[in-house]
């Protein structure tokens, strides 16, 4: 299996080596364009004066002349009229040349190898030993025509630049792929430290440990990974003191429910005790079933898809009616109710705000005593601001940022009257953050509570 490592080493390498191919092409069309005609004026320069050279000293020994002429750095081929050819100087590699070429020479025609003949790639006409690559002029020798074809001979004038190029190039080669070996480790070393952070996340250990001190992109993947490790952290903290909660709240009204039974069952008790057990196992059986209507409410809210189905509907309508459901409780304590609900449309899920409304209206009942007064309102301005509040015994400045939370109580010494599930005020935020809106509390101890609700202003 391939791990990351190889495939960048790999992918290093391979750019390396298309760069080479793309930098030979490139340097190929510089020296087509540029460089190649150049070059062959150059050589067709020395080829002439060689020529003019010659024929200024008429008793030269031809053979000792371009002998000499060729230890000055240059190949020389030279043929007559018969066809028989010699070298003068290191011969060509290739000696291949079409019969018509030495002829046009002969017959007084210059011969542009360089420059006429074709080739894959040009460049490789710089180097390239052949008598191709060469350019002919006709010499005249003793009254014969001959026909003279030359080129540098590189590798005696620049033999040691050649082999010094070719160990740079080659040492630069090497050196590159050990760095890209040895410095590719560095790169793929925090991705190995995240997978090994990933490994002990699923083993339930949250302490990852990594370099978040980084300034680049790993380090800020090694933050982000920080950050959602320890909300796994938290998730996880409260998925067990959820379901320690869960079983909590589920075992007390059984615990009161079997002991009951088992009393009432003895047949020892007096009829109005017996009834008065009967009565409390319907209302902790009715806790037990407001329980888990308030879960299954809470696991559908958590989905997010397709909880929300929303309709047009009056707002204060609704409202009113969520006080008129609630009459008998505040009737029964003595509590004063105060409206102040303009005429208002709202865009929104109607059993869902509905359920906000009660929740938030019989928590202000439950901890209001007779005379206290609640109070609801709708403010209409870039929101819709609905507000419920009431002058009841408050909520500790010290509780208010976890009166949210599941299965939090604020009053940790309620009586069974005030008794609840800790699960109310956690469903009413997650239905107004999913209608896209918010929901604050403001409280003071003995001088009562107010929750603000703003919605979204999409119809009105």
């Amino acid at each position: 299996m391939k791990t990351l490592y190889v495939r960048i080493v790999a992918t290093y390498i391979l750019i390396a080596m298309v760069s080479g191919v793309f930098a030979l092409l490139v340097a190929n069309v510089y020296y087509r364009t540029q460089i190649r005609e150049y070059n062959e004026q150059k050589i067709m320069k020395v080829a002439k004066e060689i020529r003019t050279l010659f024929e200024r000293i008429p008793d030269t020994d031809p053979d000792g002349y371009f002998r000499s002429i060729a230890q000055l750095g240059f190949q020389m081929y030279l043929v007559d009229g018969k066809g028989q050819g010699v070298f003068y100087g290191e011969p060509f590699r290739h000696t291949q040349s079409a019969p018509d070429q030495i002829r046009r020479v002969l017959d007084g025609e210059i011969y542009r190898g360089i420059t006429e003949e074709p080739r894959l790639l040009t460049i490789t006409g710089f180097f390239e030993s052949s008598l191709r690559n060469t350019v002919g002029i006709p010499v005249d020798i003793r009254g014969e025509r001959h026909a003279l074809f030359l080129r540098p001979a590189l590798e005696q004038q620049i033999g040691e630049v050649r082999l010094l190029m070719a160990v740079l190039l080659a040492a630069t080669f090497a050196f590159s792929m050990l760095l890209i070996v040895v410095c590719t480790r560095y790169i793929v070393k925090p991705v190995k430290a995240l997978t090994e952070a990933t490994t002990r996340i699923v083993g339930g250990n949250y302490e990852i440990g990594l370099d978040v001190a980084r300034a680049d992109e790993i380090g800020n993947l090694a933050r982000h990974f920080a950050h959602m490790a320890e909300a796994l952290r938290q998730l996880d903290s409260m998925r067990q003191e959820f379901v320690a909660n869960v079983s909590h709240e589920i075992q007390s009204p059984l615990t009161s429910i079997q002991g009951f039974a088992q009393a009432i069952q003895s047949g020892e008790l007096p009829p109005e005790i017996a009834q008065r057990y009967l009565h409390i196992i319907e209302e902790e059986s009715r806790r037990l079933s407001s329980l888990s209507k308030q879960l299954l409410t809470l696991a559908a809210l958590d989905k997010e898809t397709g909880v929300i189905k929303k309709t047009s509907f009056r707002l204060d309508e609704q409202l009113r009616q969520a006080v008129l459901v609630t009459e008998w409780q505040w009737m029964e304590k003595g509590i004063t109710v105060e409206l102040d609900l303009p005429e208002i449309v709202v865009h929104a899920d109607r059993e869902l705000l509905h359920q906000v409304w009660l929740n938030l209206i019989t928590n202000a009942i439950k901890f209001s005593d007779s005379g206290d007064v609640l109070t609801i309102g709708v403010v209409v301005e870039e929101n819709i601001i609905v507000r419920v509040s009431d002058t009841g015994m408050g909520i500790p400045e010290s509780e208010l940022p976890h009166i949210f939370g599941r299965f939090y109580k604020a009053d940790k010494a309620r009586t069974r009257s005030r008794s609840g599930s800790g699960l109310g005020l956690a469903i009413v935020k997650k239905i107004v953050e999913l209608h896209e809106g918010t929901i604050d509390v403001y409280s003071r101890v003995s001088e009562g509570t107010v929750f603000t609700v703003r919605l979204p202003r999409l119809l009105s």
